[in-house]
């Protein structure tokens, strides 16, 4: 009996050891579920990175593929532990089975005949037990399965839809890089034009004739939208006789008043030409040094004229005028005195803006001074007016008088005759002397012209008289 218990103790130690061997790689089998799931969604995560950071795609790309070998890696590991736990299963089964084996052969040497039909009734029930326990590890098998399915194939999915977004990124880039060559390659060609037409621009200015054509063009151009029309504010290219010879200013603006002021357009460019030629940073800033230096020693120049000596009057100072914005601001990033200098030497420098708004004040003079003018025409042709209607009414005047005077002698004509003549004459009717018709009364006037209080002749009013 003692040994039937160490047996049966045996087999239920066993049967222990068993589930806790089964046990051991459930919990291992949970963990590499796990594991795989976690796996997943840090691919999904890279997915979702990959999507909202596309403009740095070759970066992503980079991380997307590196993201693919580990979910690749995953899976791998996961079919692996997989076949690990297939492996494990068939081997406690096969254990079980030689358990099963060792338990029939030990009961068969142990309880012999005595314990046959125990023996049979305990082996259907470790037989049953052991089926039941096969079928559990079958179906949690089964289950396993179909969750790291679950898992793998929504990550094997997302791969594949990864793999698809690439290509069409791919393609997409492909696209827009082509699309960008060429608008790089139209930037090209049409900075090429534009250095050969600026280079043209160059060549051309660097003849002395041109370019003075040229800043004159530009004066002109200014004084035009300035508002200084040739016929009526401004006089080009008029010579003064000096002491040093002939003076030839470029523009003589006319001021109300009869005042002048000189603008000259001969400003040097020669040495900020050069500079946009030159091959290295150096020579480009030595030569608008040189600019700097030319425009300063043009002004001492034109002070030298003083043409304000020569057109009085005029205001003591000349207007140098430099055709461009970049001509004026590169020489005084050099020399920042220039302005200074130019006070001094009562030379004001002007560029095309500063220009149009000295001209504009100058037209705004001389809509002022037409104003006055105006005004003062209206003043003596008001004056002359007055006078004249004056006259007019003392005209009127008088012949209201002549009127009145008339009226009045003719009634007292009328009265005379209708008091002294006409009542005699009527009495022939009474003689029987026949008549055609007979003699009206006279009715005497009862209009008088109306006096003129103010000059101007109105409508008269009736006054009755005697």
């Amino acid at each position: 009996m003692a040994m039937i218990m160490a047996g049966i103790g045996f087999l239920l130690g066993l049967l222990c050891g068993c589930l806790a061997g089964w046990l051991r790689s459930r919990t291992v089998s949970d963990l590499a579920l796990r594991a795989a799931e976690a796996r997943a969604a840090a691919a999904t995560g890279e997915n979702n990175a990959l999507r909202s950071e596309l403009e740095r795609h070759k970066h992503e790309i980079g991380e997307l593929h590196r993201s693919i070998r580990y979910a690749e890696m995953a899976k791998a590991a996961t079919e692996a532990r997989d076949e690990e736990l297939r492996r494990g299963i068939d081997e406690q089964r096969g254990l079980l089975q030689q358990a099963q084996s060792v338990l029939i052969d030990a009961f068969r040497s142990l309880a012999a005949d005595a314990l046959s039909r125990n023996n049979d009734q305990f082996l259907a029930l470790a037989k049953e037990n052991l089926a039941t326990l096969e079928a559990r590890a079958l179906a949690d098998l089964d289950t396993r399965q179909q969750a790291i399915e679950g898992v793998v194939v929504p990550v094997k999915e997302s791969l594949q839809r990864m793999d698809e977004q690439l290509r069409a990124i791919e393609s997409s880039r492909g696209q827009a890089y082509g699309a960008l060559s060429t608008q790089l390659e139209s930037l090209v060609q049409t900075q090429s034009a534009l250095r050969s037409e600026t280079a043209n621009l160059v060549k051309a200015l660097r003849a002395p004739t041109v370019r003075g054509r040229w800043g004159e063009i530009q004066l002109k151009r200014v004084v035009e939208i300035a508002g200084m029309l040739e016929h009526c504010d401004f006089l080009e290219q008029h010579s003064y006789e000096g002491p040093a010879g002939k003076l030839r200013p470029d523009l003589q603006v006319l001021l109300p008043s009869g005042k002048n002021v000189i603008v000259d357009a001969k400003a040097p460019l020669q040495a900020y030409l050069d500079s946009l030629e030159a091959p290295t940073d150096e020579i480009r800033l030595a030569r608008l040094k040189d600019h700097a230096r030319q425009v300063r020693e043009h002004m001492t120049k034109l002070a030298a004229k003083s043409y304000w000596d020569y057109l009085k009057p005029s205001p003591e100072f000349v207007v140098l005028f430099l055709p461009g914005e970049t001509f004026f601001s590169a020489a005084l990033e050099q020399d920042p005195s220039l302005i200074e200098q130019g006070v001094n030497q009562h030379v004001i420098l002007a560029t095309p803006t500063t220009l149009i708004a000295l001209l504009q004040a100058v037209a705004y003079g001389w809509r002022q001074e037409q104003l006055a003018e105006n005004a003062q025409r209206i003043s003596e042709l008001g004056k002359e007016l007055h006078d004249r209607m004056a006259s007019m009414s003392a005209s009127i005047g008088g012949l209201g008088a002549a009127l009145r005077n008339c009226v009045e002698k003719y009634n007292r004509a009328a009265g005379s005759l209708e008091s002294r003549v006409l009542p005699a004459a009527r009495r022939f009717k009474e003689l029987g002397v026949s008549a055609k018709e007979d003699i009206a009364p006279l009715e005497p006037l009862e209009t008088i012209p109306r006096e003129l209080a103010s000059g101007l002749a109105e409508n008269s009013v009736p006054v009755n008289r005697n």
